[in-house]
Parts: C-alpha cells; sequence; structure tokens
C-alpha cells in the first residue's frame, strides 16, 4: 500500500506528528522487490521505519518512508540442541520472545520487553543484561533499495558492534530488511551475572526462561515508561565504553561510581548514572523532560516537538561532558 503526505505520528513511539511525502508498506516479501525494481532508475529519499521505537523526528520527511509488514515465525532446522528459528521483520520483537520462550528456546529470554519490530534489531543490535542479539543472529535476509536484488547476510557481514552495525554505516538506507534468522537452543547457556537476576531468580524458587523472562519484565516495567502511556524512545544515549585509566581518574572524585566490564575488555559507565549526577532526572523544559525513574529516557510529557526533545539532549550531553568529560553517543536516531 502507497500513502501520500501520512502523519507518522502512530509510527513512532515519541508520538512526533510529522507527515511524509509517501509511506509504501509491504506485508510480502515480492511485492517489496517488485517495487524497488520498478523504481531503480529514479533518485528515491527513503527511510526504513519498523515501530520507530529509536528515533526521533525533528520535521517532516521529504521522501518515501519504507514500513515493513513481513509476519511469521517458524522453525527452519535443527541441529541437535540448536534450532533456527526466523521471524518476519514486521513481527513485534517481544512476541518473538515471548513465543521463543514458551517453546522452550533460550537466547533472547534477557531482551524481553525492548520495543521495536524484528526488522530492527538486526541494525540496532539490541542488548540488555548481558545480551547482545548478535550471539545469536545466523543471518539476515534484505533487498537492495537501489534495485531490488536480494542478499543474505551472515553475522560476521553484519559487523555488529555495541548498538552497531553495518546497517548504520556502509550500507545505512540501502536496505530493507525482511527477515532475521536465529540460532536458538534447548539447552542454552544463561547468561545470570548481570545486575540482580540471579538474586531475584533465587526468590522464585528455580531458573528458567520463563521466570528470567518474568523478572527482565518487572524490572523494565519498573524503571523504563511505557512509550503508549508517554511519548519515549527508551534509552536516549549509550552507556559509555571507556579505559580503565579514565575510570581511575573519575573514580578519585566519584568513588562510588558504578561500572560493569564489557566482554570485549572495556569498562562501561551507566549514561543513566551521570546524567543523574548532574542533577537531570526528573526535570522538564516544557512538555520535553528526562523520565523521573530512569535519567537515561528523555521523554514526551505531550506536545514537545522533536526539536525541542533533541535540544534538551544536547543540554544534557553538555553538562555531562562539562561534569565528567564524557561525550555521551545518541543511540536514538535523529531524522
Amino acid at each position: 500500500m502507497i500513502y501520500e503526505r501520512i502523519s507518522l505520528r502512530k509510527f513512532n513511539t515519541y508520538g512526533i506528528n510529522v507527515k511524509a511525502d509517501r509511506l509504501a508498506a509491504f506485508k510480502l516479501e515480492d511485492n517489496a522487490v517488485r517495487f524497488f525494481r520498478q523504481h531503480k532508475e529514479t533518485e528515491q529519499n527513503y527511510l526504513v521505519l519498523g515501530g520507530g521505537s529509536n528515533i526521533l523526528f525533528t520535521g517532516d520527511f521529504h521522501g518515501t518512508i519504507i514500513h515493513p509488514e513481513m509476519e511469521g515465525i517458524a522453525m527452519e532446522g535443527k541441529s541437535g540442541s540448536d534450532i533456527i528459528v526466523s521471524a518476519g521483520a514486521g513481527v513485534s520483537w517481544d512476541n518473538l520472545v515471548e513465543s521463543t520462550v514458551k517453546n522452550g528456546l533460550g537466547g533472547l529470554e534477557n531482551m524481553s520487553l525492548i520495543p521495536g519490530c524484528v526488522g530492527a534489531v538486526a541494525v540496532q543490535n539490541i542488548g540488555a543484561y548481558g545480551v547482545e542479539v548478535k550471539d545469536v543472529i545466523e543471518s539476515v535476509k534484505a533487498i537492495s533499495l537501489a534495485d531490488g536484488s536480494i542478499r543474505e547476510f551472515t553475522g560476521d557481514e553484519c559487523k555488529f558492534g555495541y548498538r552497531d552495525s553495518v546497517f548504520k554505516h556502509e550500507l545505512k538506507g540501502k536496505y530493507l530488511i525482511t527477515k532475521i534468522l536465529f540460532r536458538l537452543s534447548t539447552r542454552p547457556k544463561l547468561c545470570l551475572e548481570y545486575g540482580s537476576l540471579k538474586d531475584e531468580l533465587s526468590k522464585l524458587g528455580s531458573i528458567s526462561l520463563a521466570n528470567i523472562r518474568k523478572i527482565v519484565i518487572s524490572t523494565r516495567q519498573a524503571k523504563l515508561p511505557d512509550p503508549e502511556q508517554i511519548g519515549n524512545a527508551g534509552s536516549f544515549f549509550k552507556n559509555p565504553l571507556v579505559s580503565e585509566a579514565f575510570l581511575e581518574s573519575v573514580q578519585k572524585k566519584y568513588p562510588k561510581i558504578p561500572v560493569f566490564r564489557d566482554r570485549s575488555g572495556g569498562v562501561k559507565i551507566p549514561a543513566g548514572w551521570l546524567i543523574e549526577q548532574c542533577g537531570w532526572k526528573g526535570k522538564r523544559i516544557g512538555d520535553a523532560g528526562i523520565h523521573e525513574k530512569q535519567a537515561l529516557v528523555i521523554v514526551n510529557h505531550g506536545n514537545a516537538t522533536g526539536r525541542e526533545l533533541l535540544d534538551l539532549s544536547e543540554k544534557v550531553r553538555k553538562s555531562v561532558a562539562d561534569a565528567f568529560g564524557i561525550d555521551l553517543e545518541r543511540e536514538v536516531e535523529v531524522i
């Protein structure tokens, strides 16, 4: 379906009421292939937009929004305890996690309740509670926006990094992800080291995929606002990765600064803690504000514009840079 001059309010979790010149929604891969082949000779300004849970619009979009609506979750293969599960780009991420947990397949449970659709997870390399989605992605199927050709990327070809992938750099705006294949397991290696997961599990009496999911959901709900209730895009900034030497210099002034070791060998400092130390938690400027329970989340209290939310984020960045010498990097994409 092609829509002209359409409002994007329901296509972004900040609820920003901007318009796009047109929006093309595809339920079938074949229709998307046909569309891009028909338009390969013309200059097109495309933006792939799924659930809009990691984007901030600061004005109207002059071009074509590509909206994937491919559905379907299926088991594609089995090798011992490993199970290959595919999901269409338009599938709700948490619906996929719920389905895999119910079927006893481990690998996604720590990423429960992250908003958005499946197609976006490979772009962003989402993660939570010590797990990143790159650890379980087998391959990514995508269509070239330039000519409609189909390509399947291996996990290595996606060049995953911390909240990063090839789709945010050299291939940014060049492919529409239609399906992702995940390698899950009936005998998963559970990741319980992050935060209080293990302690909370002991209270429930048993370690299981269902209980891990239950704890992750309750923890996220306690700290993070529901986009259905108040506009937000979750974590606005990445947790900065610093060297041990830099950490030691900061600890001289802030000896109780919380840290956690990254598997790459670096040290991460919670961005929310840095922002909170600068006095921003719960503050608001007009309808743009910082969430009262989690300083890492910038919220729209009603009628804030994208520009007002961006301006607030820049004030926060400057405060952290002045106080700690750390330049926070946005996790949210600004359009």
